[in-house]
């Protein structure tokens, strides 16, 4: 008895431990279902919006729209630089079975080359594998006819239309306009920099030279965008919103196409093939640039040789950017602003005003000139005047006149290189002129400094002395040159040459606004007449050195002609270009302004190794002035009495 008892309250335990764990495990269910129902509320409710949103994410794309970029005109309205659409071969990499057979099949089909597939396998390497990815950038109107025909054997290919920049007078403006090409790593590192990269995101080209890249922002535009739904394989399902892009500002340049071109025309020359027999027209190496000295804006800025810009546009192949890296005639190079040269006698006038101003000289000044000038007390070599027998008596008109080397000696060395390089320094040698184009460089206005940072060496009295005529350690571009002489046609107003005219918004034109330079002061003006009038001189007096170019001319002008040694002579060596190789021959300069008492056009250039500048840089201004102001005269003598007519 006393054991089955024991088994009943055995049994009574056993089973009450049962009951105990039973309720303990329903107690943990409970909790567990409320902590999942708690999990629940936090994430349905609670959380809702930011789990909303991550799905939204996951759901939804933002697009990047791409803007169409402003146009580009020249003073009339002519358009310089438009967007004309072209067809594009592209490959979306995921859907395509298999890449390598198809690559294969389109380089049967429309001879793709090993260079386009190995810039297509670059691109693709960076590029999401759901965007397509260029395999050819400009297709003609027959390989998309092709192709559209053959379009079912190629599942993950397609043809796509886009805007492309197009430079419709090719060469003519490359060095003015530049060109815009493909965005690369380093645009992208500058973008972002510059807070702008979201606004690229969408963009393929972007500004790499010339106006193109000083006016970006303003050319570019804002990018818009638009919202699709995608699928979990991300493709686009629906849009649902969309934000057109701001399309880039138009604007206007100062430039007169025709203008430009009758220029460009002017430096070439023909030749004729020692093989064929045949002429050819060659471009001769040199710049010309001409602004109109009233506000100096640039009418027209031509570089020789040049390029056609459109090869950049669409990808330059490795071949062609070679062939142009090594040409020798360097036609990658915008001689206007980054030749540099030494001015030569281009000077003279402006160190007229200098020397008088500071009183080294005056009106009545007069030397004599035996064709030779050395330092006093010195026993270093003479430095001789271009003409060798001297030019006599020799005041500062007729040292103009005759670009009278001794005199400005003289000059330079009563001066002393600080006064000199000072005062040519307010002129805007050996700074930058302000071109509204990054393509420029300061050239060189010597000075103790300069030489003693450069070679490590002191300044010697012997340095200044060619100083005084545009020579020795001087050197400058056509563009200095040009904006000098305004400066002198101005009496001592200095203005930045500029580009920009206007830019053309909805809400109509806006002109442009540029750096306000300080003037030059302490001038008398009779000091910037004699200057002038000694360049009138060097064109129109009895032995001016550019007489014969403007013999018979309409109008009065100014100017001054200088010849660049590209060489030094010997003491008792004596100058024959026609027996020099052509590549050793001086640089021809001339600079000047017409009609003499209300000054319209300033013209400055260089022609390299082209000799003497009043006998080749001369009849080259001539030609210019004549186009002018007489060529278009009854033109605009004929659109006056039209405006008449309308206003009436």
């Amino acid at each position: 008895m006393r054991k089955k008892r024991l088994q009943i309250r055995d049994h009574q335990s056993e089973s009450s431990l049962f009951f105990r764990r039973a309720i303990v495990s329903f107690a943990g269910i409970l909790v567990l279902i409320g902590v999942l129902i708690a999990n629940l509320y936090h994430i349905q409710v609670s959380e809702f919006d930011d789990y909303q949103t991550r799905s939204n994410d996951n759901r939804i794309k933002v697009v990047p729209v791409a803007p169409n970029r402003g146009m580009i005109y020249d003073r009339n309205g002519v358009l310089l630089a438009e967007n004309r659409p072209v067809y594009s071969l592209e490959v979306v990499t995921e859907k395509v079975p298999s890449l390598d057979d198809s690559l294969e099949r389109l380089r049967a089909l429309l001879g793709i080359t090993d260079e386009e597939i190995e810039r297509f396998e670059k691109e693709r390497r960076r590029t999401r594998r759901f965007n397509s990815v260029p395999l050819r950038n400009q297709l003609t109107e027959k390989e998309v006819a092709l192709f559209s025909v053959n379009q079912h054997r190629f599942p993950g290919v397609e043809v796509k239309a886009y805007l492309k920049r197009y430079y419709p007078y090719g060469d003519a403006l490359t060095h003015v306009l530049g060109y815009v090409a493909k965005i690369n790593d380093r645009d992208l590192d500058m973008l972002d920099r510059q807070g702008h990269l979201n606004n690229y995101k969408a963009t393929r080209d972007i500004g790499k030279l010339g106006i193109e890249k000083y006016y970006e922002e303003m050319l570019h535009g804002t990018s818009g965008y638009q919202e699709v739904e995608v699928n979990s394989r991300g493709r686009v399902i629906r849009t649902l919103k969309y934000v057109p892009p701001v399309p880039g500002k138009d604007i206007r340049l100062n430039l007169d196409i025709d203008l430009q071109l009758y220029v460009q025309q002017l430096l070439t020359e023909k030749k004729v093939d020692p093989d064929t027999g045949k002429e050819f027209i060659k471009p001769k190496r040199g710049s010309v640039v001409v602004l109109d000295p009233k506000d100096s804006s640039v009418l027209a800025m031509v570089s020789s040789p040049s390029y056609d810009p459109n090869l950049f546009v669409h990808g330059i192949s490795g071949k062609a950017y070679r062939e142009l890296l090594n040409d020798k005639d360097r036609p990658l190079v915008n001689r206007v602003t980054l030749g540099i040269y030494p001015p030569a006698s281009t000077v003279k006038p402006a160190i007229a005003v200098a020397a008088l101003s500071e009183g080294v000289i005056t009106t009545s000044t007069t030397r004599n000139d035996p064709g030779f000038w050395k330092i006093p007390n010195s026993k270093s070599r003479p430095f001789r005047d271009w003409l060798r027998w001297g030019h006599g008596k020799v005041s500062i008109h007729k040292a103009i006149e005759e670009s009278v080397d001794t005199f400005f000696y003289q000059i330079a060395y009563d001066m002393g290189i600080d006064r000199l390089s000072s005062w040519m320094s307010k002129f805007g040698y050996g700074e930058y002129t302000g071109i509204d184009i990054y393509e420029e460089s300061k050239a060189n206005m010597p000075t103790r400094e300069w030489k003693q940072a450069r070679f490590r060496q002191p300044w010697y009295q012997g340095d200044t002395i060619p100083v005084g005529i545009g020579q020795g350690y001087w050197t400058a571009t056509p563009l200095q040159i040009a904006k000098a002489t305004t400066v002198l046609v101005n009496n001592g107003a200095v203005r930045a040459p500029h580009l920009l005219k206007d830019i053309i918004g909805p809400e109509g034109e806006t002109p442009a606004k540029y750096e306000v330079f300080p003037p030059v002061t302490g001038v008398e003006p009779k000091y910037w007449q004699v200057a002038k009038d000694g360049m009138y001189r060097v064109l129109f007096g009895t032995r001016g050195t550019a007489r014969r170019a403007f013999y018979g001319a309409e109008y009065k002008a100014g100017g001054k002609s200088g010849s660049a040694q590209v060489f030094g002579l010997a003491e008792d060596e004596e100058y024959n270009a026609e027996e020099l190789e052509e590549h050793l021959r001086d640089h021809a300069l001339f600079t000047a302004f017409a009609p003499f008492e209300n000054p319209q056009v300033v013209v400055a250039m260089v022609l390299e190794n082209a000799g003497g500048g009043s006998r080749n840089g001369g009849p080259v201004a001539r030609q210019i002035f004549d186009h002018m102001l007489l060529d278009h005269r009854d033109e605009h003598d004929t659109n006056k009495s039209t405006l008449a007519e309308v206003t009436r």
